[in-house]
Formats: C-alpha cells, structure tokens, sequence
C-alpha cells in the first residue's frame, strides 16, 4: 500500500495552502473518482485534503438573478433543490440520471466537474495512456473506442468526460469560480475545460494550486423549458454514450432562444453552438431541428468503431428539441 497524508481543513485559504505547499496534493470531496483511481493506481497523492467540512454547501440566488452552487453541495441535494428543478430542470434530470442515490449523496459538485474520464485504457496500468502518462500513445485510436469521442478528438487521445451535470451546466453558460494563493478568479465553462490537442493530460485551465469554490449559473429563460436526455448501454446506471441537454424558448412557432450541449462525444462537454446559430430565428419543426444537428454533426470524426454515435446524436437531438417544441405549443 502507498502511504499518504490526511488533512480535513475547515476554510479555504487552509486548502489552498495545502496544495499550494505540496504539489502531489489532492482535494478529497465525497471521494467517488478520486478513491477509485487511488485503488488502481492511476492517482498516487501523496496527500489527501478533505475539503467536506468548507463553508461551500449552500445553493442561493445570485446578484444577477441566477443560481450560485458552492463546490461542496452533494449532487442529491442540488437535483432536489426547488429553484434548480423550476429553473433549469435539465440540470436536475442530469444529475438524476448520473448516478445511483449512494454516489449522489456523496459526490460534490466541485468533484463533479473534475472526474476525470472512464476511459478502460486509461485506468489499465499496464497498457499505455498519453492522458496518464504523456507521450506512451493512444492504444484506443486502433483497439476498443466504441465509446470514445467523435468530435473535437485528437490522434494523441479519444477518451470522452464522463460528467452529466456538466453537459447540463455547459448548456446554461455556467462559471466556475476558485481561488488560489494570489486570490480568486472565474472561468467560463466553455474555458474551464481544455481542448484535448496533443496535451490530453492536461485537462483543465485551472491555474496550479487552485480550490473551486463554486458555479454560478447565469439567469437563462429558455432554461426553465429543458431536458436532459442520456443514453447507455444498460437501464441501470451506467455512464453515457450519448446524451444532449437542450433548453428551447418558441414564440409563434419561431426560435426565439436554444440552448444544446453534447456529453459523452468528446474530451469535455460540447456546446452545440453551430446547431444554435442554425436553429435561431427559424422555424421549431423537425426538418429545422435535423438540419441543424448535421450542421453541428458535420464535423465528426467518427472511428471505425462508433460511427454509431453520430447517429444516435443527430436522433436525440431532434427527439428532445421535438418534445420541449410540442410542449411550448400546447
């Protein structure tokens, strides 16, 4: 067994000081990735910084009118929250369908969005992984990539993000706050996580030494009319190998406001923004929503393997935008 450290710290200028004096230092939220890759040895900190006890649970409304989300709100209890289910349901139903109820309770949402990806290559120590260790290859691109990415790939990797609430959060436009030693910052979703390039282990644009501390979700109409939609080889849970969060305002029959974002089809969520630019100002019918799905489809890069993926996509899109359309009628 690989001896680490323990700390519990109780503020956030603690953590930080932390990890900030021992770079093999790693946050330890309800543990459902981390532990897990600790087993199979994939993570060797050689510290542990609990973090369960910060002052980071609450869920309020933001200045602007939106939601903020400290880092260490349980996935159960953000699902269950009131605002989150009458403003931007697609959130809960992600976050719902993302695990069992024993890993919601547990998970966090700062933890959530730094799982890292359920790539069997990855998590295999006996066969190479330029995502854990830079430069070995990328056995996935010519072995099992069934479930691997489609869009936004790279000859160095093809391992998808794992996370449901973050598909949902990319969506919405969501910030994600933290701090470090030289004070707090904010990145925008979009920016917080790194295209994949011929770096895939370097996954987010989190400077060194950083605590999340929360995620703000800007006030967004259309979010109030969402769906998440997830897809999995079993009814049980199970991770993606599709899914779309998709929010859609309709006035008279025109789109006023779409929001879309893929999971499971790349290195990190994808927002769908070519679909949006599509979809915007026309017409709210099925022949309007496949041509914008293979507007945004049509730059997949499909392996031999998951062709399927591009399919499935174009399918749920039109399905889920179809559904929320009919709704806005009514």
């Amino acid at each position: 067994m690989r001896e680490f450290g323990y700390e519990r710290v109780h503020d956030v200028a603690g953590a930080v000081a932390l990890l900030s004096g021992d770079p093999g230092a790693r946050l330890l939220g309800g543990g459902t990735n981390l532990i897990d890759l600790m087993k199979a040895g994939v993570e060797r900190p050689s510290l542990l910084v609990d973090v369960r006890e910060l002052p980071l649970d609450e869920i309020s409304f933001s200045s602007g009118g939106g939601l903020r989300i400290g880092a260490t709100v349980s996935n159960s209890d953000l699902a269950a929250h009131p605002d989150v289910r009458r403003h931007y349901p697609a959130l809960a139903q992600a976050l719902l369908a993302g695990a069992s109820g024993q890993l919601r309770n547990m998970a966090t949402v700062g933890g959530n969005l730094l799982q890292r990806t359920r790539c069997g290559y990855f998590a295999d120590l006996a066969k190479p992984c330029n995502k854990r260790v830079p430069g070995t290859g990328c056995p996935a691109v010519a072995g099992d990539h069934r479930n691997h990415a489609v869009l936004g790939a790279s000859e160095h990797c093809v391992a998808t993000h794992p996370s449901d609430m973050a598909v949902a959060l990319a969506a919405f436009d969501a910030a994600v706050s933290y701090e470090t030693a030289d004070g707090p910052g904010e990145l925008p979703i979009e920016a917080f996580y790194l295209p994949v390039g011929d770096t895939p282990h370097i996954e987010t644009a989190l400077p060194a030494g950083s605590v999340i501390t929360g995620v703000t979700l800007p006030p967004v109409p259309a979010a109030a009319h969402s769906r998440y939609r997830k897809v999995r080889e079993r009814a049980s849970y199970a991770f993606a190998i599709g899914s779309v969060a998709a929010a859609l305002d309709v006035r008279e029959g025109v789109v006023h406001d779409v929001r879309l974002a893929f999971g499971a089809v790349a290195s990190r969520p994808w927002r769908a923004r070519t679909a949006e630019r599509a979809l915007t100002g026309g017409p709210a019918d099925g022949t309007a929503f496949a041509a914008a799905a293979d507007a945004e489809l049509a730059a997949a890069r499909p392996l031999p393997g998951n062709g399927y993926k591009v399919t499935l996509m174009r399918n749920l899109v039109v399905a889920e935008l179809t559904r929320l359309a009919a709704e806005a009628a009514r």
